[in-house]
């Protein structure tokens, strides 16, 4: 490669990983967030022209952005196999439909809505926070199907002991697990579904107790376990990839202690020969 080219590519490179430049994408993502929510006031509308002029300034800032950070990877195709560079690539992408055409202004205006997302991709955290939750997904699914069987088990219960009280909260399955769902969520269960329920059958108590207990206690903290489980091996993988905290410590001492192992059998292979 010309030492021109490298010279461009680093310069990029320090660019890409400047606080400042950074600082200042995040800075026109909440900008463009503000703008789409400003199209939504009509006190705006006579500002019309002067928000699409902001809308292109900021596309073709998105585009330079992606552009610089794709001509500081070695190759172009390293760029892609992040797939946090794919996603911002897609945004940018999307964004450059016209607002003008009037057949694609709706999907248009929908996408750069997307835009806003690309604060996820740009702030370390957010990342650790959006990769530990699409990672529990999986685990809580098993949770989800759990409480999916107790909610079946008691929305059956619930539509023959309570039909007569009210059909159009117990008046068969489905509507019994919809009306589980309002208690589950607190959403003025007592008032609209306890008390009217005991003034029929006093002991109804102690059905509703036991679905909370288990839905809103057990299964609703097992979730929250294993969203905070992932996230702290999320924690401990983003430090191991900086060098940082206890983890990127421990393992730089294994790998110490790894040097040292192989260098004793060097040795005592050498005194082995040695000695024959």
């Amino acid at each position: 490669m010309p030492a021109s080219a490298l010279t461009w590519r680093d310069r990029f490179e320090r660019l890409r990983a400047n606080k400042l430049f950074e600082a200042c994408v995040i800075a026109i993502i909440i900008l463009s967030a503000l703008l789409i929510g400003a199209k939504t006031y009509e006190e705006t509308s006579r500002f019309e022209q002067v928000l699409r002029v902001f809308d292109m300034a900021v596309t073709v800032f998105f585009l330079i952005e992606i552009l610089i950070r794709m001509a500081a990877e070695r190759r172009v195709r390293d760029f892609f196999r992040s797939g946090w560079n794919i996603f911002d690539f897609v945004i940018v992408l999307a964004s450059l439909i016209p607002l003008d055409n009037t057949d694609m202004v709706l999907l248009a205006r929908l996408l750069r809505i997307f835009r806003v997302l690309r604060l996820v991709s740009m702030i370390p955290e957010l990342r650790m926070l959006t990769a530990a939750l699409v990672k529990s997904i999986p685990r809580m699914g098993y949770v989800v199907l759990i409480m999916f069987i107790i909610f079946y088990i008691y929305g059956a219960i619930g539509s023959f002991l309570f039909h007569d009280v009210n059909p159009n909260l117990w008046g068969n399955i489905s509507l019994a697990m919809l009306t589980l769902f309002q208690v589950a969520t607190f959403e003025s269960w007592a008032t609209a579904v306890l008390y009217p329920t005991m003034e029929h059958y006093p002991y109804s108590w102690i059905y509703f107790l036991t679905f909370i207990f288990l839905n809103a206690f057990i299964f609703l903290n097992m979730m929250i376990g294993i969203v905070l489980d992932v996230m702290q091996k999320e924690s401990l993988q983003m430090d191991l990839e900086n060098g940082e905290g206890e983890a990127a410590e421990m393992q730089g001492l294994r790998s110490d202690v790894r040097d040292l192992r192989e260098q004793m059998t060097r040795m005592e292979a050498l005194l082995e020969r040695d000695r024959n």
